[in-house]
């Protein structure tokens, strides 16, 4: 892991995602992107070439003045930060960046995709965790201990998906993270009996993936996924998601949202 990138909005939730990426950054000599978007109103493209000018030099040294402020940390002391503004759409942004960067990683700040306070609000926030080709790391609470020595993903079993799986596995043992593999069982008409799992999990391995998989019920997936975290101590839940579909068959919908709602750990997206 050598870039991080951090979008903040200087609220509690960024100073979450700053310290958990300065614990990552340390660990692995990695350097942290501090990102921030300026909030333009519609009325600053109303004005003449001269007035739109002067504000956005006005609003840019108040977002410097911010940042600097903001990276006068402790717990960033000894780290590398690149400090950027930026004032485009977020999601479209971040993902922009990440690729100049070629970064590994997005730590995000957030008490609740739906409801967060800051830049990232509602769709916003869907959107880039959606589409963006960085995985994202969802933090939701101050990383006191933030150790990801134990991580659950979810797989849907789908042959199809053995690259994200290997590509999940990659980050995790760069990590050094012991990897717990979760299949979710749902009642009704998405559910599997225990020779159809374990067919499932033969096509899977068959294609590359692995043939260690946690058999687990639930009545939601991000229930079962949360329950089975608690149950093993994990330290993050991983997911994987589609690119225009949100999230990949038994994970479609808006479970990436409900899980890292309901979910106090921390949560992390990968793209399909």
């Amino acid at each position: 892991m050598k870039n991080i990138i951090i979008p903040v909005d200087f609220s509690k939730q960024s100073e979450f995602a700053s310290k958990a990426g300065a614990i990552l950054a340390k660990k692995h000599n990695a350097v942290i992107h501090v990102l921030h978007m300026l909030e333009l109103s519609d009325s600053i493209f109303t004005h003449s070439e001269t007035e739109n000018e002067n504000e956005m030099l006005f609003m840019l040294a108040i977002a410097n003045k911010k940042i600097e402020l903001f990276l006068e940390k402790d717990y960033l002391e000894g780290v590398k930060v690149e400090p950027m503004i930026k004032h485009h759409k977020v999601y479209k942004e971040v993902d922009t960046v990440a690729k100049e960067t070629n970064a590994d990683l997005i730590i995000m700040g957030s008490h609740g995709l739906t409801d967060y306070d800051g830049v990232f609000t509602g769709s916003n926030a869907e959107k880039m965790v959606r589409y963006s080709n960085t995985p994202v790391l969802i933090i939701k609470s101050e990383p006191k201990n933030f150790d990801l020595k134990t991580v659950v993903i979810a797989t849907d079993l789908n042959p199809e998906n053995v690259s994200a799986y290997k590509n999940n596995l990659a980050m995790f043992s760069n990590l050094g993270s012991r990897i717990h593999l979760v299949y979710v069982n749902l009642p009704y008409s998405n559910f599997i009996s225990s020779k159809e799992f374990n067919e499932k999990v033969t096509l899977f391995a068959a294609a590359g993936g692995s043939d260690n998989v946690e058999f687990i019920a639930g009545y939601t997936v991000e229930d079962g996924l949360i329950q089975y975290a608690e149950e093993t101590s994990a330290d993050l839940i991983a997911i994987s998601t589609h690119a225009h579909k949100g999230l990949s068959h038994f994970l479609e919908g808006s479970i990436s949202e409900d899980l890292a709602n309901h979910a106090k750990l921390p949560v992390m997206t990968f793209k399909l």
